[in-house]
């Protein structure tokens, strides 16, 4: 079964206006969604690392939202008893908050930059994930987080791996 994601009024709008201040590889992947491909067809297309983060988020923020789901096939298929799953990356957080898992995707996010990037690249992002006090404020430097891990050769090469460790714990 593969999902089908179609564009929202929001989603159209920033497609003419430029309005929401998406990154340039974000907004390709608005642009590709168009409410007849799979998210497997478009993983094809885009050879985009972190895809499914990048829908994740155009999802969480209003911009697609789920337009069919299909069989292998390529035909309607009944959806699951019950909503769709959102596919958004992250896990929803615990109550209360765990503050060593939060301690945990801290030191994980600035050890990778330090180990992919080199100690004195990116430190506004590093500075950053010190300073964040909660899970929130912390996945707001997620994307950053990738997309700076993935500017390194190695970093693209563990990337899916990399975001899966992270991903356990924020």
């Amino acid at each position: 079964m593969g999902v089908v994601f179609a564009k929202t009024p929001k989603g159209h709008d920033e497609i003419t206006t430029k309005a929401g201040g998406l990154t340039p590889r974000v907004r390709r992947v608005l642009i590709f969604v168009d409410g007849k491909r799979t998210v497997e067809e478009l993983r094809g297309m885009l050879q985009s690392d972190d895809l499914q983060h990048t829908l994740g988020m155009l999802e969480e923020e209003g911009y697609i939202e789920v337009g069919a789901v299909v069989d292998e096939k390529g035909q309607a298929a009944a959806p699951p008893d019950g909503p769709l799953p959102s596919i958004t990356a992250f896990r929803p957080v615990p109550e209360p908050a765990n503050p060593k898992e939060l301690e945990m995707a801290k030191n994980y996010m600035m050890n990778s930059l330090k180990a992919f990037v080199g100690p004195y690249s990116h430190l506004s992002i590093v500075e950053a994930v010190f300073a964040a006090r909660n899970h929130a404020e912390l996945r707001e430097q997620y994307g950053p987080w990738f997309a700076a891990v993935t500017e390194t050769t190695q970093g693209k090469r563990r990337a899916e791996h990399l975001r899966a460790e992270l991903l356990k714990v924020i």
